[in-house]
């Protein structure tokens, strides 16, 4: 059986930016921009629809937290805020985790709608 990265993490403090009892926020190591971090359950299971909804809450007041450490420490304009589930959705680590992506004035030449909207035939 393979490690989980994530599992691996929360077992090590020094990379925990803040934690609750149920989950924990870590810096991206692949940042889409300055200050990108990743929500994690501390417990381990693929997808958003598996997390009761304990871990909901709990996971949304650690994304408030961060936002407050982000706007602080980085003062972006705007945010990203994400969840991919599933390999055909780019999830590529298979541990639930929510992206808080900062973003900023001039990061993208088209700001309004520039996430995944559109999709093949």
């Amino acid at each position: 059986m393979s490690r989980c990265i994530f599992c691996d993490i929360k077992d090590n403090p020094d990379n925990i930016v803040v934690q609750n009892e149920l989950a924990f926020a870590i810096y991206d190591k692949h940042p889409v921009s300055k200050g990108h971090i990743l929500v994690i359950p501390k417990r381990h299971f693929d997808s958003f629809f598996e997390a009761t909804e304990e871990e909901i809450v709990r996971l949304y007041q650690l994304i408030n937290e961060c936002k407050k450490i982000i706007d602080e420490q980085f003062k972006p304009s705007g945010y990203n805020v994400g969840v991919n589930v599933g390999y055909d959705a780019g999830q590529t680590v298979f541990h639930l985790h929510i992206h808080l992506i900062p973003r900023y004035k001039g990061d993208t030449t088209h700001p309004i709608g520039s996430g995944i909207r559109h999709i093949k035939d």
